[in-house]
């Protein structure tokens, strides 16, 4: 399976950077989450209303990133998100980080669906699925 990529603009700010001005790694990864967040929204998920009307919230599983070029100070990047592989209850998602046609940093991110009160796993809304197709 492979979904169309979602694409989200974000500006490098102070906070996002190390003393020398370049985006410090960890940073790709609050990147990379913000981006998922507001794939979810544009397919009508926002994360509180999955969470109050299904009882589902994501975790990250597992995550692989691959740092090729810095981003630095006020940068204006695009990150994507498209989903590779959706099972019962998680999703392989590749996201990439790019500066224009350059592309800095790419990684797959798998997500785990889980129950909010229990964080037992479940099964990701069959709305949901439907909706990265």
């Amino acid at each position: 399976m492979t979904s169309p990529d979602f694409r989200f603009p974000l500006r490098v700010y102070w906070e996002d950077t190390d003393a020398g001005g370049v985006v410090f790694f960890a940073n790709y990864l609050k990147f990379f989450e913000r981006a998922r967040t507001e794939w979810l929204r544009s397919l009508g998920f926002a994360q509180e209303r999955l969470r109050s009307d299904t009882g589902a919230i994501f975790v990250v599983a597992d995550t692989s990133v691959r740092f090729l070029s810095p981003a630095r100070l006020d940068d204006l990047l695009q990150v994507t998100v498209q989903v590779t592989n959706a099972g019962r209850a998680s999703m392989t998602i590749n996201q990439r980080a790019w500066r224009g046609d350059e592309l800095l940093a790419h990684g797959d991110i798998r997500i785990g669906c889980v129950d909010a009160a229990s964080f037992k796993p479940r099964r990701i809304p069959d709305e949901l699925i439907q909706a990265t197709r």
